[in-house]
C-alpha cells in the first residue's frame, strides 16, 4: 500500500477520460484514501458503446486486484443500468466471487445513498440518450417511486458544459411539478454542479443525490472511514 492510501487503496474505472469528476472526488475524499483511476473510453453515449464497454470493465478490475487495492468502484450508470437491476447485481456477486475484491458500480452506489437518505419518491435529472427509460426502470425494480426523470436537453458529449445555473433551474422545475418528491437525484458525474448541492437542499426542503458526493460517501463507508465534510450537501455533512 503506498503512504497515500494508509486509510484504504481505491481502484476507480471512470467510463470517460476527463470530465472533472475525478478532480472533484479526489479533493472530496478525506486524506490517507488513496485512488489508483483507470479509464475506459466511451465518446458518444450510445447504448452499443455502453454495452461493449463491459468487458472492458472486467479487464480493468483485473488489473486493479492485481495492485490489492481494497475496494472497486465501476463507476458509470448506463453501462449497467442496462443490465436490470437483478442483471447487474449477478454480476457484481460473479466479479467479487472471481477477484476477491468488493465492487460497487454507481447504480449500486445510488441506492445505497437514496436509502440512506431515506428517500423513496423522487424526481431526477438525466442523460439524454437513446433509452433513458432504462434509468427510471432500475430504480423502479430496486423498490423506489421514481415520479420523474428530467432529460438534460443537450447531447451526452456536451453535458459537462452546461453551467451549474441552468440545471438548477431545470431541475427546481420539474421537482416543483410533484409536491410529494422527498428527493433529488442527478444521473452522471459530467454534470459540474456542486457548487448548486446546498442552495437546492436549502431551497426545496429536500436532500440531493449527486454522484461524486455518493461515491465520496461510500467509499468512506466501505473503507470504514468517518470524516463528515460540510459545502456539498446532507450526504457528506451527516455521513448517515
Amino acid at each position: 500500500m503506498s503512504n497515500g492510501g494508509w486509510r484504504g487503496l481505491v481502484g476507480l474505472i471512470k467510463p470517460t477520460r476527463g470530465s472533472g469528476s475525478l478532480e472533484e472526488l479526489i479533493r472530496m475524499l478525506p486524506e490517507g484514501i488513496g485512488i489508483i483511476p483507470l479509464f475506459n473510453n466511451i465518446k458518444h453515449g450510445k447504448i452499443e458503446e455502453f454495452r461493449a464497454a463491459l468487458s472492458a470493465y472486467e479487464d480493468k478490475i483485473a488489473e486493479l486486484a492485481e495492485d490489492q487495492v481494497d475496494l472497486i468502484h465501476a463507476a458509470g450508470t448506463p453501462p449497467f443500468m442496462l443490465l436490470g437491476y437483478k442483471g447487474e447485481q449477478e454480476l457484481i456477486d460473479k466479479w467479487e466471487n472471481k477477484f476477491g475484491i468488493p465492487i460497487f458500480t454507481s447504480g449500486t452506489n445510488q441506492i445505497a445513498a437514496l436509502r440512506a437518505l431515506k428517500i423513496n419518491k423522487f424526481v431526477g435529472a438525466g442523460y439524454d440518450f437513446e433509452d433513458t427509460s432504462i434509468v427510471a426502470r432500475y430504480f423502479t425494480d430496486a423498490g423506489f417511486n421514481v415520479l420523474a426523470i428530467e432529460r438534460i436537453p443537450v447531447p451526452w458529449e456536451e453535458v459537462g458544459k452546461l453551467s451549474s445555473g441552468e440545471v438548477y433551474a431545470l431541475i427546481k422545475k420539474a421537482f416543483l411539478k410533484y409536491p410529494g418528491a422527498e428527493g433529488i437525484y442527478f444521473q452522471g458525474g459530467k454534470l459540474r454542479i456542486l457548487d448548486i448541492i446546498e442552495a437546492l437542499e436549502q431551497d426545496l426542503q429536500v436532500p440531493v443525490i449527486h454522484p461524486g458526493v455518493a461515491q465520496c460517501w461510500e467509499i468512506q463507508k466501505r473503507l470504514h472511514v468517518r470524516q463528515p465534510k460540510s459545502g456539498y450537501g446532507r450526504l457528506l455533512a451527516e455521513m448517515p
